[in-house]
């Protein structure tokens, strides 16, 4: 390792003396930067100007060891500071898990219901409410501290490598390159990166070859900035316009180069951000749809409960009754289990994706993922098979070339960069063809690496004549650089094309024949095929390197094309006609040129009617952009921030947009879509931007994840409609009661326990099946469907109870105040039987009982507090709650009710359907 211009990397003048590793000054320095790496606050405008942290960052480094960290020293510092997890990544202690379970609106209205009660004296009552809270909390927190762990287990799935040198031995001193998980990097280790990786931490350049880094995360720009290490920086030059210093969580985007690493975990920058303003992602459609519902409620609680508080008390003429009264209709208001049941469905729904090998890091992207329409997909390994094959090597006439195989193969096999399937295939070409190239007759000066929008690459070297030494020199006899790329893109640099292979002989590339070679490489494109182009300049031998800026790609010698094959997946017709039968529309969103993504589509039935480039989408204006996108289903040679454009306008045309995408040009994408799906191969930036991953590249993975998204959303809306339809049937049915009855309908713990039996049977409802029908086509939340469904099925089951209510009085004469006891017993088994119905009448579009059942897990948990409800009125428990057993001849009753609900409910669902034209 070559620890070069360290001593004045910052501008500091003169330069440390070397410490060796385990001296008392060593570890002094190094233990004070891991103790407090940053003077004050990183995000501090003020702190970006200090040179002191510059200069311990400048000692600390002075101390480095240039080989590495020994793998005992690299352990002792990961003891000491702990795993390299940013702020944003920690998972949080159960304490904090705990009070976040108990700090909801619903628990602190039934809190402070209860304290209303202790204060009136209503011991019983109060204790009950308690008790409901003490039930809330405990399950959600059971619930989140159970995902908390699965989510931690799921994560380690997905690991990030970073490449560290370290050094083994005793004695002498060996330096290794190993491959360790982000989490145990330390400060001090020396990382090797390429294009696609992140970096693990705060890291001072040690060498760079034309490193490019996007810094989108730090600044939420999407432009690139240019990072090099031979450069001394003003000791003044604010943090994030350092150039020689990358910052954890920015990523290469090209280039390739070693750093030490100086900050991990919570003393890194981004964490210092992160600790100050948190990192939260906005709150999508569903989220911000049960927060209005949960408020709604909360709002509605506050209108109704002291109107029945004044209709009460005009009825029974005691304040302190009523106001009780009134308490304990509040906690029926108050939908409680909402938060338990939707993370509950939420962290089921993560455990089957997990065994459909889709790894979820975002629990609220599994709704996104159910209500998602449009899915953008890269064309390359998703659609096809990612193999790359090479099939021709051309000359500039179409004619087999070795001479072009030769150059493209050195430059393949010189460059540092980040290598993709084009380079494994001409390597892989080469080796297995038997051909006897000779790359140890050259040696490499220095490269151009491949960026998105040159879309090229380029190597120089130099031909090494081993036939006449000189000392421990060789004397060099030429020196060429060889260009490949996108053939257009190569073209536009060319000014001279070889005629002939065999003599060398060159021509001008005159525009006929740079519009025949064009040509030609279009024709192979149009044959299904991904076409490159070579081409080649002579150079002046020198004895000094070429920096980065000196290389230029001009006036250079097309010699011809490279074509490669890379066939359609056998599996991708099937998953698309999965897909479009569930009404999620593809978009192919690529970097590729459109014939050769026209091709593909076609082959495996991708309609390319409407189809355009990314050169005639930025010449549109924003109203005739979001026209053309809306239209097309294939978008070809899109820069990155093009495809967020695409992704940002289906958007805002009222679509849930997916996107899939595992290379370093779709990290924008990913992070704008309403649900980023990546794979586990895919580049480190991909995955980190991602909501979801897939251990297996195919889209009959995502579309299983499509089904379980669905499944998922549909039993959270089950009990959002069924908490606004029980509650507002509740409401109407206790304000007709209380205003008729000169007591009240149910005694406080009545309801209470009613309450309680009430949510235990709602419990199961996450594990309930949804209809084959619902699961078919994509939902989206809307709040003002759930208002219109609150009032259409509300009503429904309040007739009922009030035909119940007239019965008792009437048949049974149960109106009077001697009578309440059994009035009691009649409404509270009448109100279980009753919610039970709802809850299977709502679960599903079809004829309860007949077209449709539930899931066996609600079938029993339902017919138990069914069974318990039926029975209260004749156990210890019922008769010291002032219930009177019931005659046998009310449940012939009960059983009319429960057809007539079951006749007109289903009635208002048809009718409901047939005008919203969807039922959940």
């Amino acid at each position: 390792m070559v620890f070069k211009g360290i001593g004045n990397f910052l501008g500091v003048n003169g330069a440390p003396q070397h410490t060796a590793r385990g001296s008392p000054e060593g570890n002094s320095t190094e233990q004070s930067l891991l103790r407090n790496p940053v003077p004050g606050r990183w995000h501090d405008q003020k702190a970006e100007e200090n040179s002191g942290y510059k200069r311990k960052l400048f000692n600390f480094l002075g101390n480095c060891i240039p080989g590495g960290l020994s793998f005992k020293e690299a352990d002792e510092r990961l003891k000491k500071v702990g795993p390299n997890v940013p702020v944003g990544n920690l998972y949080s202690p159960w304490w904090e898990l705990f009070w976040n379970a108990f700090w909801h609106p619903f628990n602190i209205i039934l809190f402070v219901l209860s304290a209303l009660c202790f204060v009136a004296g209503d011991k019983a009552n109060g204790s009950i409410m308690v008790v409901m809270v003490i039930v809330s909390v405990s399950l959600r927190f059971y619930q989140e501290f159970s995902s908390s762990k699965a989510a931690l287990k799921l994560s380690e799935l997905v690991k990030a490598s970073i490449k560290v040198q370290r050094c083994a031995g005793r004695v002498v001193q060996t330096e290794l390159q190993v491959q360790i998980d982000q989490k145990d990097v330390v400060p001090g280790d020396i990382i090797i990166f390429s294009s696609g990786d992140l970096f693990p931490g705060d890291v001072r350049l040690l060498s760079s070859q034309a490193v490019v880094v996007s810094q989108s995360s730090l600044t939420g720009e999407s432009g690139i900035v240019e990072k090099t290490a031979d450069i001394i920086e003003e000791p003044n030059t604010p943090l994030l316009e350092l150039r020689n210093i990358c910052f954890m969580g920015t990523s290469v985007v090209s280039g390739s180069g070693t750093g030490v690493v100086v900050s991990t975990r919570e003393k890194t920058y981004i964490s210092t951000i992160l600790s100050a303003l948190g990192r939260q992602n906005p709150p999508d459609a569903f989220e911000k749809g049960v927060k209005r519902v949960s408020y709604m409620l909360i709002c509605f609680m506050l209108v109704i409960v002291p109107i029945i508080i004044i209709v009460d008390y005009l009825t029974t003429h005691g304040w302190e009754r009523s106001i009780l009264f009134g308490i304990t209709v509040a906690v029926g208001l108050t939908p409680q289990m909402l938060p338990l049941i939707v993370n509950t469905n939420l962290a089921k729904g993560a455990f089957a994706m997990a065994r459909d090998k889709c790894i979820v890091k975002r629990l609220v992207a599994i709704q996104n993922m159910g209500s998602m329409d449009v899915l953008c997909t890269d064309k390359t390994g998703t659609l096809t098979m990612d193999r790359v094959v090479m099939v021709h090597h051309l000359d500039s006439w179409g004619m087999s070339s070795d001479n072009i195989l030769y150059f493209t193969f050195l430059n393949s096999y010189f460059q540092t960069g980040f290598k993709n399937p084009l380079d494994d295939a001409i390597l892989a070409y080469v080796y297995t063809g038997g051909y006897k190239f000779e790359p140890t007759k050259w040696i490499r000066i220095n490269e151009l690496p491949f960026d998105f929008s040159r879309r090229r690459m380029s190597v120089i070297l130099e031909e090494i004549n081993h036939n006449h030494v000189h000392g421990n020199k060789q004397p060099l006899v030429q020196r060429i650089m060889v260009t490949k790329g996108a053939y257009e893109e190569v073209l536009k640099v060319c000014s001279f094309f070889q005629n002939n292979i065999h003599d060398d002989s060159l021509e001008p590339l005159s525009s006929e024949e740079y519009q025949r070679l064009f040509n030609m490489g279009d024709e192979l494109s149009n044959d299904g095929l991904r076409v490159i182009g070579v081409a080649k300049r002579k150079l002046k031998p020198a004895a000094t390197e070429i920096s980065c800026n000196e290389i230029v790609e001009e006036n250079m010698v097309f010699l011809g094309f490279l074509a490669f094959f890379d066939p359609p997946k056998e599996s991708v017709k099937e998953a698309l006609w999965r897909l479009a039968e569930k009404g999620v529309k593809v978009k192919v969103l690529t970097g590729d040129n459109l014939p050769v993504a026209i091709k593909v589509c076609k082959e495996v039935g991708i309609r390319t009617t409407n189809v355009i480039t990314g050169p005639e989408l930025a010449l549109l204006e924003d109203k005739m952009f979001d026209e053309v996108v809306q239209k097309v289903t294939v978008l070809a040679k899109l820069t990155p921030v093009q495809k967020l454009q695409v992704v940002e306008s289906l958007k805002m045309g009222n679509h849930i947009v997916g996107f899939l995408g595992d290379g370093i040009n779709d990290s924008l994408a990913l992070k704008g879509a309403d649900v980023g799906i990546s794979v586990d191969s895919g580049a480190s930036v991909a995955k980190d931007s991602a909501d979801i991953i897939l251990l297996e590249k195919d889209l009959n993975v995502l579309v299983a994840g499509v089904e379980r998204g669905r499944i998922t959303h549909g039993n959270s809306m089950k009990y959002i409609k069924l908490a606004v339809t029980a509650n507002f049937g509740t409401v109407v049915s206790l304000f007709v009661a209380t205003a008729c009855l000169p007591f009240d309908p149910l005694t406080p713990m009545q309801l209470l326990t009613q309450y309680l039996l009430y949510d235990i049977s709602q419990l199961f409802i996450p594990w309930d099946k949804m209809d084959a029908e619902y699961v078919r086509i994509p939902h989206k939340w809307s709040a003002q469907d759930i208002a219109s469904f609150m009032l259409w099925n509300g009503p429904a089951s309040s007739i009922f109870d009030i035909a119940t209510f007239f019965f008792i009085c009437w048949y049974y004469d149960a109106a009077t105040v001697a009578r309440q006891e059994f009035f009691h017993a009649a409404w509270f088994v009448e109100g279980i039987v009753m919610h039970i119905l709802v809850i299977h009448m709502i679960r599903t579009e079809k004829i309860l009982f007949i077209q449709r059942n539930a899931s066996w897990p609600v079938i029993c948990v339902t017919a138990v507090i069914c069974a318990i409800g039926i029975a209260f009125p004749y156990t210890v428990i019922g008769k010291t709650m002032a219930m009177e057993s019931l005659p046998f001849s009310y449940f012939g009753f009960l059983v009319v009710i429960i057809l007539g609900y079951i006749f007109i409910g289903q009635l208002v669902k048809m009718a409901y359907i047939y005008v919203y034209k969807r039922w959940l």
